[in-house]
Order: C-alpha cells, then structure tokens, then sequence
C-alpha cells in the first residue's frame, strides 16, 4: 500500500505543475492521528497566514484542533487543540477577520444537547480565548457557519430544532467576538430547514443559503440582510428542480456579487449547479450546471477572491473513488474554465473547504482516507 500511495503522490508533482493557469503544489498532509480527522474548514488573512480548524478522535472523542501556516502553506506549524470537553466537539467553521482575529465555532453536546460554542485569537492564531457558549436551547443547535465583516461584525448561522422543527437562526458580535446579541429566528418554515451558510459583502451585507423541504422536496433558499444582520429580507427560493437539492455554500465578491453552488440530481446523477447575483442578491441568474460526469459531483464549496475571480472545488467519483476537482470563473461567474483534477489517491477525498488570499492564493482542504484512515490534506494554488 505504501508504494502505491508514493507513486501516485510522485506522478501527482509531475503532472499538476501547470493546469488551467493555475500552478498547484503537491498535496500536504496535514495530520497523523491514526484516529480520525474529518471536517477541516479554512481561512487566510494578512500576509500569507493559512489557518484550518477540523474535528478529531484523537483524544477518543471528537475535539477541535487547529493548525497553520505563516507562508502560504509551504510549511505548517504543530497542530493545537482547541478543546476539552466531555461531550463531542464537531462540525467547525472557521473565519478571519480583516486585522488579525481568527474565530471558529462549532457544536458540542457537553451541555447535554448540541450547543453552539465559539472561540478567538486575536493574534492570527498565536494564542486563543477561553471558549464562550453562545446558545442555551432546549433543542439541539448544530452546523454552526461563521463569518467575518469588512469591520469588527462577526456573524453566525446554525440549524436548530428547538421549534419543534429545524430551522435557521443568527447570532452576531459587533466587536469582533467580544459580546455577542441576542439570537435571530430566521425561518418559519412548515418543512425542515437544514444547514445554512453565510457570507458578508463589503456594504454592511449579509447572505445566507440552506436547503428546506417545505415545497415538499428539498430546495435552496436565501434571505439577505442589508444592514448588518439587524433586519433581514423575507426568503427567495433559487431551485425549482424535481430532484434534491442540498447542502449550498455562499459567496460574496468585492463587488458585492452573490454567488451560490449545491448539488443536485434532478438529472438521474448528482450533479453542481450554481447560480449568482450581480445587484447584491437582489435577482438572480437563471442556474448553471458546472458538471456532467459520469459519477456522484457533490459536496461543493465555493469562494471569491479580492478581484473578479470565483472559485468551486467538489468530491466526484467519476475517478471510481472519490477525487477532488476545481472549476474557476475569472469574470465573477459569468464565464467557467473546464474542471481540473486535484488529487490521485488511493483512498476516499472528501469534503473540500477552499479560501483564497492575494499572497498564499487558492487554499484548499479535505480529508482523506488514503492514509488507512481519515486525515487532513492541504493544497495550494496560485
């Protein structure tokens, strides 16, 4: 198995040098656990800072820990955990703010349900806060998604089922993580709405997308706010499909461009879709399909550079296993290049997260199996 995996580790170096006007490095293994590493999520900020946060069995429960990078991902720093709980520690987000704070939120059951919990740094990952609870339901709060304003406004997104159903709700600090408001409701939706995502716009927007089944399948919602997250919009529906619709993932431009992917298999095959606003989430692009291949394209996640650039990475079993794949648009989603192959492993690449920075570039993580188990793997592209 070791040869295997150090041959097509060696022809990955040769073949991915140059692809579709990106340079991509060699991937990274980022963790040797020998337990399980699953959901890392991403973020970069000044200079060539990379910074990912995962769940992990290592301590025989599922705890957060933390890692990174001070030079774009070319060499990375010894792991740290993040927690200590009695209770499981999963599903984390991860965001950097525009000075030098990281802020990562994630679920934890200590309590005796799943609650949200949250913690800091306040210099770019060197050393952390003690964590804060930020929900007290009587139901379960779970998939916590984090973001950063252009100003001290951090904004959370999670699902709970405290009304007896699962619908969305919003927290936000407007001093970067220090206090944070009371929580927001936002759906009252007769079917369930299910893991949402947000993202902020340079003008005091916000933007968030979950799927829900109230039209009786599951489709994709949005609701926007314009002032910060003190109001926000009632609901857009942006699929009519006759399959599943699930799981989207948010983006927005510099130029205050809303971009959206998910998966579905309206077509007899998962497939990903992707949609956009160009006023702010105002209107919307009809949907485009980004892939038509022969195996299961899911678990997209999309992001948008400082200029016209948008970028998706997805797992697809076209390869027989489960491979990672890139598709970029360099006019703000108005045009696609043709996809790129990002991995050639022998195990199972799953769950990408991708950010991107003008210096470390296009930052991209999953986790994989190849290893014997699940572990986290980092790759680079400028």
């Amino acid at each position: 198995m070791k040869k295997r995996i150090i041959v097509s580790l060696s022809f990955l170096l040769v073949f991915s040098l140059q692809i579709d006007g990106q340079t991509w490095s060699v991937l990274k293994r980022l963790t040797w656990d020998g337990c399980g590493s699953f959901h890392p999520a991403v973020a970069a900020n000044t200079g060539s800072k990379v910074h990912v946060v995962w769940e992990d069995d290592n301590a025989g429960q599922a705890e957060i820990y933390y890692k990174r990078s001070t030079n774009g991902g070319s060499a990375w720093q010894s792991r740290v955990r993040l927690t200590w709980n009695p209770g499981f520690s999963k599903f984390p987000s991860i965001a950097a703010d525009p000075v030098i704070g990281i802020h990562i939120a994630w679920n934890d059951n200590s309590p005796g349900n799943y609650e949200i919990f949250y913690k800091q740094s306040t210099d770019s990952g060197s050393s952390w806060s003690a964590l804060k609870r930020l929900t007290w339901n009587s139901g379960g709060s779970s998939h916590p998604y984090i973001t950063a304003d252009s100003g001290s406004g951090i904004h959370i997104v999670w699902t709970d089922n405290t009304p007896s159903n699962e619908e969305i709700f919003y927290k936000k600090s407007t001093d970067s993580g220090v206090t944070w408001s009371g929580l927001t409701r936002l759906t009252w939706n007769i079917g369930q709405s299910k893991i949402p995502a947000i993202a902020a716009d340079t003008s005091s927007g916000l933007h968030v997308v979950w799927y829900d089944d109230s039209p009786l399948n599951w489709e994709i919602f949005y609701k926007r706010s314009t002032d910060g997250g003190d109001s926000w919009s009632p609901p857009t529906r942006l699929s009519w499909n006759n399959g599943i619709s699930t799981e989207p993932i948010i983006a927005a431009d510099a130029t205050n461009g809303v971009h959206v992917v998910w998966f579905d298999d309206s077509l007899g095959n998962w497939e990903v879709f992707y949609k956009r606003s160009t006023d702010s989430g105002s209107s919307w692009s009809a949907l485009m399909r980004m892939t038509w291949n022969m195996g299961v394209s899911g678990n997209p996640f999309i992001c948008a550079d400082s200029g016209t650039g948008v970028h998706i990475v997805w797992a697809d079993s076209t390869p027989l296993n489960r491979e990672l794949f890139y598709k970029q648009s360099t006019d703000s989603g108005t045009t696609w290049s043709g996809l790129t192959r990002l991995t050639w492993n022998s195990g199972v690449s799953e769950n990408p997260a991708v950010t991107t920075n003008p210096l470390s570039g296009i930052n991209v993580v999953w986790y994989d199996n190849s290893p014997g188990n699940f572990e986290i793997f980092y790759k680079n592209g400028k």
